[in-house]
């Protein structure tokens, strides 16, 4: 069970309030988020795209615009390798889109999910040379790629690498750190050391982003000619899973605005054939439906397709795509379930279940479905984990971490073992010699300092706060804090005692709880529910019996009295507007 924890920060809540005409309530929430000078209050209430920093301050910035530049005007071809997930798509988009307003020649290469793996390769560096290009720019990737940059340089390429994730290193006997980096001309990436950049939590499309955003102002480009690329960096910034704070929740906040009115005949197809064209889009938007529809094409068939799609100018032909990769989509889902499932069964029936990093084989499973599976079981068991899979050569796996473990810093102790790996503190990418998979698994759970608390999963509530409280004036200026997601989640509000007056299970699949609840005070609200389901069932009557889980059920009174963590809205029913909690966490609480 989670422990529940309350944030205590301390705070000038009501003249925070007063100042910026927001409920106190609001001003704490900011607060808990580490937002509480006046300066840092302002932008992320009222950031807009003028509030982003310098993007000369970017280590390699200038330098990498000049080679650029100097590219551009000697009528030079430039080679774009990106990746194959959301991020690089997008920022292969952003690059190509500004490299072409500006007059350049240029074009698009992608790995091979399946036969060559993340990053930049040999075979991408060839068919560079054979299509003439000169330089080589990288986005999404490039930082880990030592010997591509090298055979790159080797046959003539100028090679600029655009990146965020981490820069390998070798720890030496007294603790110290030597980075490793590519021999590339120039190299923008925040996560440098010699780095200065204010913002490190750039995405690959956000660096992209800001490497345009020089070149616009070097030729004159109108700053209006920016609104595409905006749209493509929010997309990027939400489905990579960056912190939603500073520049990237300005980009997505701008972005998102944009999305609903793009001019993009891709991006229309697929809002269109997901039902939410002419609706106010939102990070869970891009999240859970846009972003998984891009990522599908690199998982289970071409990026090709994705590029197609957001370089379409004919809107029947957009529209056959885009039902394409959501078709695409749909597959993957049913591929995911059936890989979860097999996973979960490992471990539960195995000694793995005492482990504290998961090391999961799977067999038979489509090797771009191991990301998505290791982060449902993480999900499962707050636990690292990394899931692998057979590939023509030894093994390749994906693994998400949580806050208490650096999965690429504890990976890098141990990369005498593998033959390639590249990450984030959260999120890794492995590929190994199958026969090395057992001492991975003994060194990382041997050398791990994880503690029991630390697995132990830890929901934080903003603010204890009666449900009498909820009004829709406070819940319509709670999208004030919109964008939600990583580094800025949705805030949690708990009440400690509820007395439940109705419940029942509902929706074609029976996989909501609705309910009406009573507090202390007399306060009664609609209450719905869209967790696992039969957990709560046995939770319930695990605490109160079956006999007041029926009667609940029956809409008699019941002995069911549950603290509820919750967030407030309002549902909206043919026309007739209802206040109503959606139920996050419960928990039994005695009463004193």
């Amino acid at each position: 069970m989670e422990k529940w924890m309350l944030h205590t920060k301390k705070g000038e809540f009501r003249k925070i309030a007063e100042q910026f005409g927001i409920s106190p309530v609001l001003a704490r929430i900011m607060v808990n988020r580490g937002v509480k000078e006046e300066e840092q209050i302002r932008k992320f209430l009222k950031g807009t795209m003028k509030d982003l920093y310098d993007p000369l301050q970017l280590l390699d910035m200038e330098k990498a615009v000049n080679l650029l530049q100097k590219a551009i005007d000697s009528k030079q071809t430039i080679a774009i390798a990106s990746d194959f997930d959301v991020d690089g798509i997008f920022s292969s988009m952003i690059l190509y889109t500004g490299f072409r307003k500006v007059g350049a020649e240029c074009f698009i290469e992608t790995p091979n999910r399946v036969t060559e793996g993340y990053g930049l390769n040999r075979r991408i560096v060839d068919e560079s040379l054979k299509k003439g290009a000169t330089l080589l720019i990288t986005c999404d990737n490039g930082i880990a790629a030592l010997d591509a940059v090298q055979y790159a340089k080797d046959n003539g390429l100028t090679v600029i690498v655009t990146d965020h994730h981490e820069v390998l290193f070798e720890e030496q006997e007294d603790g110290s750190r030597i980075f490793v980096k590519p021999v590339a001309d120039a190299i923008v990436n925040p996560k440098q050391k010699e780095c200065q950049y204010p913002f490190p939590k750039l995405c690959g499309a956000g660096v992209a982003f800001k490497l345009v955003q020089v070149l616009y102002e070097r030729y004159g480009v109108n700053i209006q000619e920016q609104r595409q690329l905006v749209e493509y960096a929010a997309i990027a910034t939400v489905a990579d899973v960056m912190d939603l704070e500073e520049e990237n929740r300005i980009i997505v906040k701008t972005g998102l605005k944009l999305l609903e009115h793009t001019e993009n005949k891709g991006l229309q197809a697929i809002l269109k054939v997901n039902q939410l064209d002419g609706k106010a889009i939102s990070a869970y938007h891009i999240g859970f439906i846009i972003g998984p529809c891009f990522n599908a094409a690199g998982r289970l068939d071409t990026v090709k397709i994705a590029l197609d799609l957001l370089m379409s100018e004919n809107e029947t032909e957009a529209m056959a795509i885009a039902q394409q990769l959501k078709e695409l989509n749909e597959s993957r889902k049913e591929m995911t379930v059936k890989g979860l499932e097999q996973a979960i069964e490992k471990i539960e029936h195995s000694s793995l279940s005492q482990d504290k990093v998961l090391i999961v084989k799977l067999e038979s499973c489509h090797e771009s479905l191991v990301g998505i599976i290791a982060g449902r079981i993480r999900e499962r068991y707050n636990k690292p984990v990394i899931v692998f899979t057979d590939v023509e050569e030894g093994i390749k796996g994906s693994g998400r971490s949580i806050e208490a473990y650096n999965m690429f810093e504890e990976l890098n102790k141990c990369k005498d073992l593998l033959t390639r790996f590249g990450g984030h503190p959260m999120a890794a990418g492995v590929s190994m010699e199958t026969e090395k998979l057992v001492e991975l698994r003994k060194r990382l759970n041997e050398n791990t300092t994880l503690t029991e608390e630390d697995l132990c999963p830890v929901i934080w509530i903003d603010v204890p706060m009666p449900i009498g409280y909820i009004t829709e004036d406070f819940v319509e200026q709670l999208e004030l804090l919109e964008p939600f997601g990583k580094g800025n989640p949705k805030p949690i509000f708990a009440e400690q005692h509820f007395r439940f007056l109705s419940g029942a299970v509902i929706g074609k699949n029976k996989n909501v709880f609705k309910c009406k609840v009573l507090n202390d005070a007399g306060d009664r609200m609609e209450g719905i529910f869209f967790g696992d389901i039969e957990a709560f069932r046995e939770y319930v009557i695990t605490h109160f019996g079956e006999e007041e889980y029926n009667k609940m059920l029956d809409g008699e009174k019941n002995a069911i009295d549950l603290g509820l963590t919750y967030y407030p809205t309002v549902n909206e029913f043919r026309d007739q507007k209802t206040l109503q909690i959606v139920i996050q966490n419960y928990c039994a609480i005695s009463r004193k």
